[in-house]
């Protein structure tokens, strides 16, 4: 088989494996924040109104978190598959140059 396939493969598998643990763990941080939202509601009168808000704005900012974690990582996902795409077109050297020159951009030289 042709190592380029080979590491296409992997990629792919890597990709999948990742997706599935993510979505795993989200749905645990999903039942968390029902169960805190719950208690908050029911079971914690003696917790003033800016505890309550402090710990909304924490789930908020959690999530926003993961949301950003996931799409930097599909993007570096796309990124990797775009490589490869590109080294069957014969467009890696070029593809590197682009990638140089995007961190030169970056990081303001």
């Amino acid at each position: 088989m042709d190592p380029k396939q080979i590491a296409k493969l992997m990629i792919q598998f890597n990709k999948t494996a990742f997706d599935n643990t993510f979505y795993a763990m989200n749905d645990l941080q999903e039942q968390t924040e029902e169960m805190v939202n719950m208690f908050l509601e029911q079971q914690s009168p003696w917790m003033p109104a800016e505890g309550k808000k402090a710990v909304t704005d924490w789930i908020k900012a959690y999530k926003r978190g993961r949301e950003d974690f996931k799409a930097a990582v599909d993007d570096n996902y796309k990124k990797v598959e775009d490589f490869f795409a590109d080294a069957d077109n014969g467009k890696v050297e070029d593809f590197l140059v682009n990638i140089k020159k995007t961190r030169k951009a970056k990081e303001g030289k």
